[in-house]
């Protein structure tokens, strides 16, 4: 009975993996890579494996075969050590804090892999290849680079002397198929009479505005919204990366440009904005407001430019609103606060405020009505908010949605568009 090989060590399965590509890389004419048929570069892989394994003796049964062609077709077409990732579904975040670690988000928790590159360099190979692709460089005279993958993801890669441990890689991956608005009452976001009030404001062409933090499903609540906007009106709209997935058929979609190795030609939202006023829109929906635009974006709201949508960074809706001021000030037109907090109060309509809570799950917190002013104050109701009871020992929060009994300002506007509303959605349940 001959002796069973031993199993590969990685150290090993490494080696291998490189002599293969080396070797692959100078049987293949580089210019016709992207030209050849993956299946045929599959068979020049297994050709190449079997001689290998033949002439070094290397120990390495079927299953190790298949992994080790299956990765090195991943090093020739692909993101190499990533492809598997951006092969799951269910992963939303890609984190890669440096060659050895490599973290992904599920469900919104983050865990950490066992994937790993070989070095820095590496590494370095895969973050060329991505802004490569788009006609950006990476270099120590260019650290940081923002790209987007053929699928939408959204790429942000950052590298020494910047990052002091080494390249830094981060991709936020957007699903293939989109979320629908059963899909978030289903997964508890929002509540059926939530839903339906917001489908109702977006049809009666109220201006609203979708605050949260960082990964909070922001612009997943965007896409919903947007999904109410009739298909007989033409929308425009405006992204630093474009990440909005909209159904209707008379869209025109705007995306900035960075500035070229030169630091010139970069075009910037606000410059976009102005450009869409010219453009005869119904909708303007600006993925996220972050800088001068706001100022731009509160005339178009206040001048005809009814239903309007764009999500800000804010940890609660008060929060928003004194970001957006922030913004407009930002434009260097020295105009009094007062004056900014009056185009708020006017041109904006309504916050939504959304969270990713302590246990990954994403809910509407707050939908907040704004009413006015009150001498220089911006004054705001709560519609509906989410009240948080308590944690479970796994770690889910709990709590319930629930009507502030304040019936909105707003619903009089929803009846003459049509839009008739329950009469009892708004009112406190008897037992809070």
């Amino acid at each position: 009975m001959s002796p069973v090989a031993p199993p590969i060590t990685r150290t090993d399965f490494g080696a291998v993996k490189i002599a293969i590509h080396r070797k692959l890389i100078q049987k293949l004419n580089l210019d016709r890579l992207t030209e050849i048929n993956r299946e045929e570069v599959r068979r020049e892989v297994s050709h190449i494996l079997e001689a290998l394994v033949v002439g070094e003796s290397t120990p390495m049964n079927l299953q190790e075969r298949e992994r080790l062609a299956q990765e090195v077709l991943d090093e020739v077409f692909g993101l190499g050590p990533l492809e598997p990732l951006l092969a799951d579904p269910t992963v939303s975040d890609i984190l890669v804090n440096t060659y050895k670690r490599v973290y992904v988000e599920r469900k919104g928790m983050l865990e950490q892999t066992a994937i790993q590159f070989r070095d820095d360099a590496h590494l370095m190979s895969i973050i060329d290849r991505i802004v490569s692709s788009i006609g950006r460089r990476i270099d120590e005279s260019s650290p940081m680079v923002d790209a987007r993958l053929a699928d939408g993801s959204r790429v942000n890669a950052i590298i020494p002397p910047l990052a002091v441990d080494g390249p830094c890689l981060s991709i936020r991956r957007f699903g293939h198929e989109r979320l629908t608005a059963n899909d978030m009452v289903n997964n508890h976001t929002l509540t059926p009479s939530m839903l339906d009030l917001l489908r109702g404001c977006v049809k009666a062409r109220l201006n609203i505005l979708v605050s949260g933090g960082t990964g909070a499903g922001k612009t997943t609540l965007l896409n919903v919204l947007s999904s109410n906007i009739s298909s007989r009106e033409r929308i425009v709209t405006i992204e630093d990366a474009a990440e909005l997935q909209l159904n209707q058929e008379h869209i025109v979609r705007l995306e900035t440009r960075p500035a070229n190795i030169e630091g010139k030609g970069a075009v910037h939202q606000r410059q976009l904005l102005i450009n869409s006023l010219r453009m005869r829109p119904d909708r303007i929906i600006v993925g996220e407001v972050r800088g001068e635009e706001a100022l731009d974006m509160l005339q178009a709201m206040n001048t005809g430019h009814d239903g309007s949508l764009t999500t800000i960074h804010a940890n609660s809706p008060r929060d928003a609103l004194s970001r957006l001021e922030t913004m407009v000030a930002m434009a260097n037109l020295s105009i009094p606060d007062s004056a900014i907090r009056r185009q708020i109060s006017s041109a904006v309509d309504l916050v939504v405020q959304v969270s990713r809570l302590s246990d990954g799950t994403r809910k509407v917190i707050c939908i907040s009505e704004i009413t006015g002013m009150e001498g220089d104050v911006v004054t705001m109701q709560d519609i509906f908010v989410f009240r948080k009871r308590g944690i479970r020992e796994n770690g889910e929060v709990i709590g319930e949605f629930l009507p502030t009994g304040i019936r909105p300002r707003f619903a009089e506007r929803l009846l003459v568009t049509g839009i008739q509303l329950p009469i009892g959605m708004f009112e406190m349940p008897r037992n809070h």
